[in-house]
């Protein structure tokens, strides 16, 4: 009885950020494929530089009281399987608003306990930069890319126009956006960036 007591309150206000991303604008039909995409993208990036799986985001959930929402890897999957990019038709359906926050804050969570590994990440990039020399040169950021890209390819349905130049920038520009999702506030930060990137489409 206490457990489903529990659950309900759960359900009403899981925690301060969750009732911080109701108060922000929400996405309109036509926005909903895009922003599928971009946070399955944002969770790839933040999987193949780290290299948490989906235990670590069930763990996140649990500990961000969203489990309701997220409960077990089947549905994780599902959630991700929302992305009209990726492969296979099973298991397919429809992202709602609550879901889509429930995975910014999971997000958004994993890329904090990681904020030093994309820092570090992020200043080698810089480091480059300022010297000229190719990202992939460095070995960070060179396992990150191959893996990012390889795990793209895995994952995703086959675009000609995918080019590894065009997911090498992909790749990198995601990496920047995590520091900033890594940031106090970072939740708000990616939902805007949702919105506002879904808009332009």
């Amino acid at each position: 009885m206490l457990k489903v007591m529990h659950s309900a309150a759960d359900s009403a206000t899981p925690n301060p950020q969750w009732a911080d991303l109701i108060k922000l604008p929400a996405p309109n039909t036509v926005q909903w494929d895009n922003i599928k995409t971009q946070l399955d993208l944002v969770l790839l990036a933040l999987e193949t530089l780290t290299g948490i799986g989906s235990e670590a985001m069930l763990s996140a959930a649990i500990n961000l009281n969203l489990e309701s929402r997220v409960p077990d890897r089947v549905a994780l999957w599902r959630l991700r399987q929302s992305n009209p990019l990726r492969k296979g038709q099973g298991g397919r359906k429809k992202l709602d608003v609550e879901e889509a926050r429930s995975l910014v804050l999971i997000t958004c969570y994993l890329a904090k306990q990681h904020q030093e590994l994309i820092r570090r990440a992020v200043g080698l990039l810089e480091q480059m930069a300022e010297n000229k020399r190719e990202p992939h040169q460095a070995a960070l950021l060179g396992d990150y890319i191959d893996a990012f890209c390889n795990t793209y390819q895995e994952r995703m349905e086959e675009d000609d126009q995918i080019t590894t130049d065009l997911l090498t920038h992909l790749a990198l520009k995601l990496l920047v956006d995590l520091l900033f999702y890594s940031a106090p506030g970072g939740h708000r930060r990616l939902w805007l960036a949702l919105i506002d990137s879904s808009a332009k489409f």
